[in-house]
């Protein structure tokens, strides 16, 4: 029997607005770069899975400012690539120093409400594991998700980062349930499906574009309003 849910953060209950394919396609068409915001966010989700794998190695908060600055140029060279365009370190530094000036705050995906209080009405506890080193109680709070979260895990609150074994044992521990009565939800392989699978917990994969056909081993959603389903027919 499911008795919490455990949900990733970013990519997951928010993402930023203006929306990043927006961003980037707007500072690549700046430095002579025709990309399309599809190939954008295929980009962005090679690039994502990068920065999971290069933070479980070394956390970016643990990096030189060099060393930060060599893997944003990587980052930003994945995610032109994914449109299809292969561009230097260089080029990719310089679009992504563009695309950073713009100001953005985080929004509610349109189904993250809706899908919350479905779980909600079944008496689940709720809760957030990322590795956002946040004010995530003011972030909820500003967001509206406070009435419907029990609470927040952070990569400070933990001292590691998914896909870290102790960010979700702490998560596990306040919510006082055993991994096998837990779901983790989020968007990323390496640090939400498999970093909730070796404490035991059930992972489902959030693919709100259906390009994960590669992922396999793990039930997949498109949309958090799905979840509830899965729930009632016990994953």
């Amino acid at each position: 029997m499911v008795k919490a849910v455990f949900f990733d953060f970013y990519n997951t209950l928010v993402r930023f607005w203006p929306p990043v394919d927006e961003i980037q396609q707007a500072s690549c068409k700046e430095l002579g770069l025709n990309v399309s915001k599809e190939g954008i966010r295929r980009g962005y989700a090679l690039a994502d899975e990068y920065m999971s794998a290069e933070n479980s190695r070394v956390p970016l908060a643990e990096r030189t400012t060099e060393e930060r600055d060599l893997f944003f140029a990587e980052y930003e060279r994945l995610i032109i690539k994914g449109a299809g365009i292969d561009v230097t370190p260089r080029l990719a530094e310089q679009v992504w120093g563009m695309a950073t000036q713009v100001p953005k705050y985080f929004d509610l995906f349109d189904d993250v409400l809706s899908g919350l209080e479905l779980l909600k009405k079944r008496g689940i506890t709720l809760a957030v594991i990322t590795n956002l080193r946040r004010d995530m109680g003011k972030e909820c709070g500003d967001l509206g998700l406070t009435p419907y979260l029990d609470f927040c895990v952070t990569s400070t609150d933990a001292g590691a980062e998914k896909p870290h074994a102790p960010i979700f044992l702490t998560a596990l521990k306040r919510a006082r349930v055993e991994p096998g009565e837990a779901i983790h939800v989020g968007d990323l392989y390496h640090a939400d499906i498999r970093g909730a699978r070796e404490v035991g917990i059930t992972p489902v994969l959030l693919d709100r574009e259906g390009w994960r056909r590669d992922v396999m081993d793990c039930p997949k959603i498109t949309s958090l309003t799905d979840l509830d389903r899965l729930v009632a027919e016990g994953l």
